[in-house]
């Protein structure tokens, strides 16, 4: 049964998949500049330099001179066939640019969804416990903070105390972890404080309310009843039920990290795929552009996929359909 019901998943995905490329295309166009002048080395201002013979020669050989819905078609059929093109800038296979910043990313992703789950879980679990107390307003203080406040500004504050003040860790760089994994983790550590903290603060409020939602079904209060130890309630009956819902929320909150680390990589320079991302339309580079962001948008999917299979999976009394 999950089984067909994951196939049945994986055929839903090819329309989505459609329309995300569509929208890729199409949203890339809409970025200043001109990718023409951007080949051929010309500022916009400096376009007299070129003769329109030149200008439309390279307008052909980018294949710009077609209608826009050929140009799509031409673009996706490259795509399939594993062919993204090249850059613009540096004249490299954008397969071979992008998927060498995407590892650095999925592990500052992956640091940040632990630091994150860590933060949240005892968090959220005291603030439902302790329910009203000076304990429960703080957590709700921190989940508040943690919403309102915007990444790039804990990021600089976070350099300021513990990199330019204090000195124990490094405010920019990267390091491979399979080369030297404590210098990966002292250049990780802040990044995935900030992005940890973005994913601990709504999942902290969602398993307090889950965790109440919870201690008051009755088979929680029957085990108080028969004298059951109250963390042995906590955390095998109520934590466990919470978290199984809370899974969706990890999920999404995962998937939203690769889009939110865009702004997180380029204050830390941590040389990932939001960064490139953001050097891509700095440089007006459209392919690299598109490719990044096609890239984020299929993981956001496919993530997206593993969350809902992942969920019915752990709760039976979902219905596969």
């Amino acid at each position: 049964m999950l089984l067909r019901y994951i196939v049945q998943r994986l055929w839903q995905l090819i329309p989505v998949l459609i329309l995300v490329s569509i929208a890729v295309f199409l949203i890339v166009r809409l970025i200043p500049g001109d990718p023409v002048l951007v080949m051929m080395g010309v500022d916009p201002e400096e376009r007299a330099r070129i003769s329109e013979a030149q200008y439309q020669a390279m307008q052909q050989q980018l294949g710009l001179d077609r209608p826009i819905y050929v140009q799509y078609f031409n673009w996706l059929g490259r795509i399939v066939q594993g062919d993204m093109g090249l850059s613009l800038r540096s004249r490299r296979p954008i397969f071979e640019v992008i998927f060498e910043r995407y590892p650095a990313t999925i592990y500052l992703a992956v640091i940040a969804l632990f630091t994150g789950v860590l933060i949240a879980i005892p968090t959220g679990v005291i603030a439902a416990i302790k329910q009203n107390t000076r304990l429960d307003y703080a957590a709700m203080g921190f989940a508040l903070w943690g919403i309102a406040m915007p990444n790039f500004w804990l990021a600089l504050m976070l350099i300021v105390l513990f990199s330019l003040h204090l000195g124990w860790l490094p405010s920019i760089g990267y390091a491979s972890p399979l080369e030297s994994p404590l210098r990966f983790l002292q250049h990780a550590c802040l990044p995935a404080v900030v992005m940890g903290t973005d994913l601990a603060a709504p999942l902290t409020r969602y398993i307090r309310a889950e965790m109440l939602e919870q201690l008051k079904q009755d088979y929680v209060r029957t085990a108080w009843a028969k004298g059951m130890p109250s963390r042995i309630v906590v955390v095998r009956h109520a934590l466990k039920n919470s978290l199984i819902a809370a899974v969706t929320v990890v999920g999404l909150q995962t998937a939203r990290l690769l889009g939110g680390s865009t702004i997180v990589e380029t204050v830390f320079s941590w040389p990932g795929i939001g960064r490139l991302l953001i050097e891509g339309v700095y440089s007006r580079d459209y392919p690299i552009v598109q490719g990044s962001v096609l890239l984020i948008a299929v993981t956001y999917v496919f993530i997206n996929l593993i969350v809902d299979i992942g969920y019915k999976w752990l709760d039976p009394r979902i219905k596969l359909e």
